[in-house]
């Protein structure tokens, strides 16, 4: 991969999660956000990657959102049983 395909997915992820960050709605753009982090982490590892401050937050975002996520429901697993 070239240093423009690794900042137009770190970019990619960074959106995604920012979508991610939303509890239910951005269950899939956060999860694919996790699968670009995995990818460009595997094929860039000896290489600078100029937009990895990008990468990084948008990975943090999809966690916050995911784990959000799964709080809010097991919450509502153990209100409602």
């Amino acid at each position: 991969m070239d240093r423009i395909t690794a900042i137009e997915k770190s970019l990619t992820a960074f959106t995604c999660g920012l979508f991610g960050f939303i509890p239910f709605i951005g269950l899939i753009p956060g999860i694919y956000a996790l699968i670009c982090w995995a990818h460009i982490r595997a094929d860039f590892r000896n290489q600078w990657n100029p937009a990895s401050a990008y990468l990084d937050c948008g990975v943090i975002l999809s966690l916050l959102g995911l784990g959000a996520s799964f709080l809010i429901a097991a919450a509502a697993i153990v209100q409602f049983s």
